[in-house]
């Protein structure tokens, strides 16, 4: 056995998504990090060896413009270009090549850490080690650092160093959350295992083994959804152990979920009630995909209203939309829905506060160990949320060490800093501006060589008839203000239609909660015409509007695929993608989805003038959609190059130009799910461009140029020979496919 120690800036212990995604930012800041994983692949429950997959803010659609950007956005993208099939194991090369190109990230695979050495007294303990052993190599390595951060999802290193963490669920008045237990449960949401089959192209009969269950003998068949031709995420509800101790008895509980996965595969293959005769078994998981054990406790638990009403916090760094998500303790064998979701109406803020342990003072967490009651979990549990938690935890730790202080000192000192500096980093965060001194763009006067006309889709684009058996919610962007809009209509008969405006609510919202104005318009009968509703608002500050057009039989309004940036379009109806499942109707995200329509808009023509699309708006702004897009739309790129360009009234030293483009937030890139995206690369980023700057002495010098770019954030350096200048520019030429070059921030780094 060999034996030996070895020293890092940080050591985050897990290999999940929260894992790796604290250990790539950390790296990228210049810090040297060890990633320690107790299994042969990363990705934790995403890998090919539990094969869940990643689920986040978008909720299956539900939310809008909620998909995470920052380092789990990267991996999104770079998965839907090189695996749009959605294959598990190239998932796993996937990240793994994201690792491994951070030279300061040590990566040690098949890694077991369980012994931890912590010194001080109980609620103010301090890590001065870790010991982990590697199996195949027969190797036990002490890893000493002054920070670590606990991925491991079951919070084993927290535990085994004293923290306090919660277990189960909450008595309902702790928290006064209204969906938690009168009474304090250790209960838990239950682990599940997956299964792949496939058509063979011949008969293949199948003989169950003595270790499959026959499930007739319990409820399942009556209960659950069971198809023939469903695998992999559709048998996500084949789930046990919540009355159960989910780490200890996790062998107990892969056992049972095994045997309850052939006891249905034996039902589908021969109780003569499905079409199952070419199909075979090709893949059973064998690795328990487990949901919840420990919740460490920071200096602030996250709670059911915080998810519902989403609480705005001065340390938010990171945000979550899955629905909170709750499962029964009985998990496959209960007799009722196989979940129950309740949404917020938008996506929702995770504190800082909720990542670092309120008592082991050199201690981040990141992921399913996160400080959050049970409920609260049940919507922050999702690995896409997980991984946005572990950049803003490992962004945490490299910031702590440039200022020589503590998680919790970052947060005394330092918020403000560390929001910047995720912003700037292009971390999923919402509703922080740019305000960071060392990006000189904030000083300069912006132009362009234009900007898109006008909200709605252009006049040319191909139309589709829309019956209006249903109201329709036209979500579009206001700054400053709204003055009407026109819609082109046919109508059976002489008739009105009632025109709404609603604000959104919070900025990150995209649901018409409060009426602003209404109108009644006459349509007359005949062929497609326009119709002018003089609907008008204001806001304070620039704003999303949802303009409904109620129902009215005979009258069609038009649809096109030409889906205009800062546009979506809701319908009123009922919608559900799982009848496993009990969602809660009583939110407005959910009475008006955006999935009937998604990718399509309503032909429509804005009246009035907007700044919503202006150059000023890749400037300064949010760089993702708060109140609008937050981005600049140029003209058409057929009209020419489409140009955005700084000036400086003095000259200015800039040492690198970030660019952050349009990677479309609305659309769900799922990792493995049946869930597609028919684009390998977002039509919406800039393909082609080039990004120069101006001399004092007048001549413009190339930065860089670059073709075929499929990525949202470019980084490009400035060579320090170039000195001082006073404009930069980017030129775009191409894109993946929108008519529009469109761009969401462009920053100067002093």
């Amino acid at each position: 056995m060999r034996t030996h120690t070895a020293d890092f800036d940080l050591v985050v212990v897990g290999g999940g998504l929260a894992g790796v995604s604290a250990a790539i930012a950390a790296a990228r800041l210049g810090r040297r990090v060890a990633l320690i994983n107790n299994r042969p692949v990363l990705g934790g429950n995403s890998s090919s060896e539990v094969r869940v997959w990643v689920c986040g803010a978008t909720a299956h659609g539900n939310q809008r413009w909620a998909r995470e950007n920052g380092i789990i956005g990267e991996l999104y993208l770079e998965n839907q270009y090189r695996n749009p099939d959605g294959n598990p194991v190239h998932w796993d090369d996937v990240v793994l090549d994201a690792v491994r190109a951070e030279p300061n990230i040590t990566l040690l695979l098949n890694t077991d850490v369980r012994d931890v050495v912590a010194r001080g007294p109980e609620g103010s303990r301090h890590i001065e080690s870790v010991t982990g052993w590697t199996m195949g190599a027969e190797t036990e390595t002490v890893f000493r650092a002054p920070l670590f951060l606990d991925g491991t999802g079951d919070g084993l290193i927290g535990h085994l160093a004293g923290a306090r963490a919660r277990l189960g669920k909450e008595a309902r008045d702790e928290f006064d959350e209204d969906w938690a237990p009168e009474e304090a449960e250790r209960t838990f949401l239950g682990s599940t295992l997956l299964f792949y089959t496939k058509d063979v192209g011949h008969p293949v009969r199948f003989v169950a083994p003595d270790s499959a269950k026959s499930i007739r003998d319990t409820p399942i068949p009556s209960s659950r959804i069971i198809r023939s031709g469903d695998s992999g995420a559709h048998y996500w509800w084949i789930e046990w152990g919540g009355e159960l101790d989910i780490v200890h008895d996790n062998e107990r509980i892969r056992d049972e979920l095994r045997s309850v996965i052939l006891g249905i595969w034996d039902h589908i293959k021969n109780s003569g009630e499905f079409d199952a005769e070419n199909l075979d078994l090709e893949w059973i998981g064998n690795v328990p995909g487990k949901r919840e054990y420990r919740r460490l406790v920071g200096d602030y638990t996250l709670h059911q209203r915080d998810v519902l009403e989403q609480t705005r916090f001065d340390d938010g760094v990171a945000f979550g939309g899955w629905s909170i998500d709750l499962h029964p303790t009985e998990g496959m064998y209960s007799t009722g829905a196989g979940a129950v979701q309740r949404f917020s109406n938008g996506v929702f803020e995770i504190p800082y506060r909720s990542l670092y342990s309120a008592d082991v003072d050199n201690l981040l967490m990141a992921g399913r160990d996160v400080s959050a009651t049970h409920i609260a979990f049940g919507a922050a549990r999702v690995m896409a949320t997980c991984a946005a938690m572990g950049e803003a935890a490992g962004t945490a730790a490299a910031l702590a060490l440039a200022h020589g202080t503590s998680p919790r000192g970052v947060y005394e000192s330092h918020r403000a800093e560390l929001r910047q500096l995720l912003l700037r980093q292009d971390a999923p965060l919402i509703g922080v501006a740019d305000a960071d001194p060392s990006d000189l763009a904030l000083a300069a006067r912006v132009s362009a060589s234009g900007v898109r006309e006008g909200l709605g889709p252009h006049e040319s684009a191909p139309r589709e008839p829309y019956p209006l058996t249903h109201d329709i919610g036209i979500v579009v962007p206001v700054h400053p203000h709204l003055d009407g809009i026109d819609l082109l209509v046919t109508s059976e008969t002489d008739t009105e239609l009632e025109v709404e405006v609603f604000s959104t609510g919070l900025a990150q919202n995209v649901v018409p909660e409060h009426l602003e104005h209404r109108v009644s318009v006459p349509v007359s009968a005949g062929e497609a015409r326009w119709v002018t509703a003089p609907v008008s608002w204001q806001p304070e500050a620039p704003a999303n509007a949802v303009i409904v057009v109620r129902a009215q039989p005979g009258v069609t309004l038009f649809t096109t695929d030409d889906l205009p940036p800062g546009i979506l379009t809701l319908v009123h109806t009922s919608d559900a993608d799982d009848q496993n499942v009990h969602v809660s109707l009583d939110e407005l995200l959910v009475q008006w989805p955006t999935k009937p329509l998604r990718g399509r808009s309503i032909v429509f023509r804005s009246t009035a003038p907007s700044e919503a699309l202006a150059p000023e708006r890749a400037v300064g702004g949010y760089q993702r959609p708060f109140g609008g897009p937050n981005l600049w739309a140029s003209r058409p790129l057929p009209e020419g190059p489409a140009w955005i360009r700084l000036d400086w009234d003095e000259p200015v030293r800039p040492r690198e130009i970030v660019l952050v483009l349009d990677d479309d937030p609305d659309v769900e890139l799922n990792t493995l799910h049946h869930h597609r995206d028919p684009h390998l690369v977002m039509p919406s980023l800039a393909r082609d461009y080039r990004v120069e700057v101006q001399t004092v002495e007048g001549d413009w010098r190339t930065v860089a140029e670059v073709a075929d770019n499929r990525r949202r954030r470019r980084a490009h350096p400035v060579a320090p020979e170039i000195g001082a200048v006073t404009a930069a520019r980017v030129t775009v030429t191409a894109t993946n496919g929108s008519p529009e070059a469109r761009v969401v921030a462009f920053r100067v780094q002093e």
